[in-house]
Formats: C-alpha cells, sequence, structure tokens
C-alpha cells in the first residue's frame, strides 16, 4: 500500500506539515498551492519523498511565473488532476471541478482554496479537498494506493497519528 499525502493553502505555516509527513511517512507528496514556496521548502527537508505542486490564487506573489496551476499526472499509479481550485470556482461549487476530472480521465479531482476540508466519492471519481495545512489546528488528505487503484481516501487532522501509523 502506498500512501500519498495532499497539502493545501500552507500559507506559510510548516508545522503542522512537517508533523504530517512524519506522521503519515507518505511515498508521495501533492501541494495544492498557497503557498507554493511552501512546497518548495518541504522538499528541500524530504527529499526522497517526491512532490507535485500546483500553483494557487496567492502564488502570483510567491511563486516562478512558470510555476502550473493544473496538472494532471500519474502517482504512485493513479492519475490525478490536481489544481488548486479558483480557476474552477470551486467556492460556488465543484461542478467544474469534477466535469474537467472526468473528461481528463482521472481518479481523483484534488482541489484547495476553500480552506474547508472535502473527501468523497462522485460516482467513480474521488474529490478531495484536504482542507487548509496552515496551521496546527489544520488538515491534510491521505490517499491509499495499491495495485494502481485508489483504496482510501481521508482526511487527516492533528491528534489522529493513531489512525496513520
Amino acid at each position: 500500500m502506498k500512501r500519498i499525502l495532499v497539502l493545501s493553502d500552507s500559507h506559510r505555516g510548516m508545522s503542522f506539515m512537517r508533523w504530517c509527513v512524519n506522521t503519515v511517512k507518505p511515498d508521495a507528496i501533492v501541494h495544492l498551492g498557497d503557498f507554493y514556496d511552501d512546497g518548495d521548502e518541504l522538499h528541500e527537508e524530504f527529499r526522497h519523498i517526491p512532490i507535485y505542486q500546483v500553483a494557487g490564487n496567492c502564488d502570483r506573489y510567491y511563486a516562478s511565473p512558470a510555476a502550473r496551476e493544473l496538472l494532471i499526472c500519474q502517482v504512485c499509479g493513479v492519475q490525478l488532476f490536481m489544481t488548486h481550485g479558483h480557476r474552477q470556482w470551486v467556492k460556488s461549487g465543484t461542478d467544474m471541478l469534477v466535469r474537467d476530472a472526468l473528461e481528463a480521465g482521472v481518479q481523483a479531482a484534488l482541489y484547495g482554496h476553500t480552506h474547508i476540508a472535502d473527501c468523497r466519492k462522485d460516482g467513480a471519481l474521488w474529490v478531495l479537498n484536504p482542507g487548509a495545512a496552515g496551521s496546527w489546528g489544520g488538515s491534510a488528505g491521505i490517499i491509499e494506493v495499491d495495485d494502481g487503484k485508489i483504496r482510501n481516501c481521508r482526511i487527516l487532522r492533528y491528534g489522529d497519528e493513531e489512525e496513520t501509523v
């Protein structure tokens, strides 16, 4: 079983993200923006873990202009649609996000922006917003993958270590 740690909206709050990496011991990390540089810093500390990143609406001031706002690729054997969500207007609902992800033929649509954790299935598609990782009271997402399929997807909050270790 492989684990993907999904983080978003860190806003310079590194402590919770470090705790997540040390607790979950992921095989890969996804950072969905706001602040893109936090993902770079996390990768510097945990170089042995591949990281996949997209830029968020706040990142126009913090990330390279070359930073992508959408990434569709395979992570740990599953196809993921990764976006911050502001371009899909997720604060007004996830219809556009789900449509775009289904058109891309992925197994999961990952987004942030709202700071509200969301983990559910929409038909065969997993939809995951890890919430905001920017504080000790933050949240993150965990995707468990086995044999090219997502077996489970859930939200992690500080103090949940018994469930993840």
